[in-house]
């Protein structure tokens, strides 16, 4: 019988007979393995497979046949690529299901998702959450009888009609459109058979720890033209423990839910008559807004920033020069003629900066310029995107623009970096995330710019990160058309990335535009450009932050420090005394003068997650005391009114997160 050689993680080579399968050899290994293993990880040639996905490499069934020399690599629970496989396998396993009680419907297609899986249904009726029960339960007993999940290849006449038997449009419309080889793989799991390129895990056993969450619609193919399906969503973990864990933070992420908690303490409304995704800030939203910016103004200035502003709307040539016309008109409102002219509300504030640099000649000497706004830009988002503060069509951006020589460009991405830092600590944040994101060079056409400054920019972005110890993460094809970026995400309270700073170098806009300066040397040069946002938008970052506090902002953010709770109209010139002193040290304070007994006052306060509440009755008037109530440690005591401001403004002056 022909050997083949196979080469595994540690370096080791088996010579086994060929047509051995992944899991034979996990068996040699150790029954251990065998028993954990998911998938395989294939790749031609010698050596030793790397611990992710390359380009010559395959992720396989455990039963396939191995018929030539390969690395191999047995993958359990503990990798990435094994989850995805184990969702793909949970979403045969909801088909099977829905296929066995509603024999009529015809199927989509079913991929895995980051938390587990969804598979698309054409059905005269709707799904219901009795449906939804019952598929449950059908998955629980096919997946409780342990089905092998079975490869077989099919030719694509032989595949095409299989489908036209069972009314299947959409599989015959998939086989047409995606079987290009002669013979068609499908994967089996019981009755149920799907084409599918798979890998998939061995059998149905593992599928225990899984959900059916909601079902939307869906248009085949995400075409309106198309008819539209039933996509039933499902969470799916390797445990019952990671299940519940993310079903709780499932529910801990709706009570947090910053379009809630904007309601119920009057923070900012959307308003249906004047459009979908336009913010109106209430007063107690636009103090935030205001506490925000007035602290990232004073950071800007003391950074070496110079504040600018710049117009809301500017002719669309501009936008054409920019190339924001050719790359990024999809996400722009339609241009407003004027006169003859036509205008364009910006979608992004660089342009307006870049004249602002332009307005006189600078010298080596004048660089770096960093030009700051908080400008207020307005996209196009589609209404089905649009989400509370976190997708709007018109945004605060906390918006620079620094023109360097190259020699420059890392210090001064250091130094936005290190701001981003700044800015996540102050606020409350501890953990991050890094990405570099770089052009996709297989298409690029949807940038500007010469390939060899892609690949210095990418580069110099890199060691920058590299030199400051900086872990991250590159992908591909997620750069501004402009040029590579570094985002940071956030981690919040429980657990979720958000997208917050961005740092972008640009060699293509200070081209466009003919930037300038005059070197050392006598001669004109061009500027590099480095765009850079700490918040992302104003509106966004706060949306964050009302979900990462819960809507219990830190002392030095929040609308009401203070609420006072007189106990009867006898102390009421104790209280307006008290709150007097209160403001004259800067405290937002409110008293709460209404006719109700204390504790609806204290239930209130607490409702509006007020930091502090001073309860006042006829002891601390004539003692010239408060009685001290925090809305989480509950009653402090009473305490000698100059004590408590001064732990409120040594409270307030650390900016001490919740």
């Amino acid at each position: 019988m022909d050997q083949i050689h196979v080469t595994l993680p540690d370096g080791t080579v088996q010579e086994v007979p060929k047509g051995t399968t992944p899991l034979e050899i996990a068996r040699k290994i150790s029954p251990r393995l065998a028993d954990a293993a998911l998938v395989a990880r294939i790749s031609a040639g010698n050596g030793v497979p790397d611990s992710s996905a390359t380009d010559n490499s395959e992720l396989i069934d455990l039963r396939r046949p191995l018929d030539y020399d390969v690395k191999l690599q047995i993958l359990t629970e503990k990798d990435a690529d094994a989850l995805y496989v184990f969702r793909h396998s949970a979403a045969h396993l909801l088909a099977a299901a829905v296929t066995e009680l509603f024999p009529d419907v015809q199927l989509g297609i079913g991929p895995p998702i980051d938390t587990g899986f969804f598979y698309e249904f054409l059905r005269d009726e709707p799904f219901t959450p009795e449906d939804l029960v019952k598929i449950e339960a059908k998955m629980r007993q096919l997946a409780a009888q342990d089905l092998p999940n079975e490869r077989k290849l099919l030719s694509k006449p032989e595949a095409l009609e299989l489908y036209k038997k069972t009314n299947q449009t959409f599989k015959c419309e998939l086989v047409e459109e995606k079987a290009t080889e002669p013979l068609v793989s499908f994967y089996s799991t019981g009755k149920f058979i799907d084409f599918c390129r798979g890998p998939h895990i061995p059998s149905t056993k593992r599928i225990t720890a899984f959900k059916l969450m909601s079902v939307a619609g869906a248009y085949w193919k995400g075409q309106e033209a198309n008819p539209q399906l039933q996509r039933i969503y499902a969470a799916a973990f390797y445990t019952q423990k990671e299940l519940d864990e993310y079903l709780h933070r499932l529910e801990e992420a709706k009570r947090r839910d910053h379009r809630k908690l904007g309601v119920e303490l009057d923070l900012f409304s959307i308003q249906e008559e004047a459009g979908p995704g336009l913010i109106f800030w209430h007063p107690k939203g636009g103090l935030i807004r205001k506490i925000m910016e007035d602290w990232l103004r004073d950071e800007l200035l003391r950074r070496g920033y110079d504040l600018v502003v710049t117009p809301h709307i500017m002719k669309l040539d501009l936008w054409k020069t920019s190339g924001h016309t050719g790359y990024y008109r999809e996400n722009m409102f339609g241009p407003v003629e004027v006169e003859k002219t036509d205008y364009q509300l910006k979608p992004m504030n660089c342009p307006g900066h870049i004249l602002i640099y332009k307005a006189r000649m600078k010298s080596y000497r004048d660089l770096p310029v960093r030009l700051a706004e908080l400008g207020t830009v307005y996209r196009y988002e589609r209404s089905g995107v649009l989400h509370g503060l976190l997708r709007v069509r018109g945004f605060t951006q906390d918006d620079a623009h620094i023109f360097c020589m190259p020699s420059q460009i890392e210090s001064e991405v250091v130094a936005c970096v290190d701001f981003a830092f700044a800015v996540m600590k102050t606020f409350g944040f501890d953990k991050f995330e890094v990405e570099l994101s770089d052009w996709d060079a297989s298409h690029p056409e949807n940038y500007v710019g010469k390939p060899e400054d892609w690949q210095s920019a990418t580069s110099a972005l890199a060691d920058t990160l590299t030199r400051m110890n900086i872990p991250f993460k590159k992908i591909e094809g997620e750069a501004a058309f402009y040029g590579p970026k570094i985002d940071i995400k956030l981690i919040d309270a429980i657990g979720r990335p958000w997208q917050l700073t961005t740092v972008q170098v640009d060699f293509n806009l200070p081209a466009r535009f003919g930037l300038q300066y005059i070197g050392e040397d006598g001669a004109k040069h061009q500027p590099l450009m480095v765009h850079r946002a700490l918040l992302g938008s104003v509106e966004r970052f706060i949306g964050i932050l009302i979900e990462h506090y819960a809507g219990a902002f830190p002392l030095w953010l929040a609308p009401v420090q203070v609420e006072i709770c007189p106990v009867s109209e006898k102390v009421a010139d104790y209280a307006r005394h008290v709150t007097d002193t209160l403001k004259r040290h800067g405290f937002r304070v409110h008293l709460d003068d209404r006719n109700e007994k204390l504790p609806a006052k204290i239930r209130d306060a607490q409702l509006q997650k007020i930091p502090y509440m001073l309860v006042l009755g006829p002891k601390e008037s004539d003692a010239g005391t408060v009685s001290v109530r925090h809305r989480t440690k509950g009653d402090l005591g009473p305490k000698p009114l100059p004590e408590v401001i001064e732990s409120l403004t040594k409270e307030v002056d650390s900016k001490a997160a919740s």
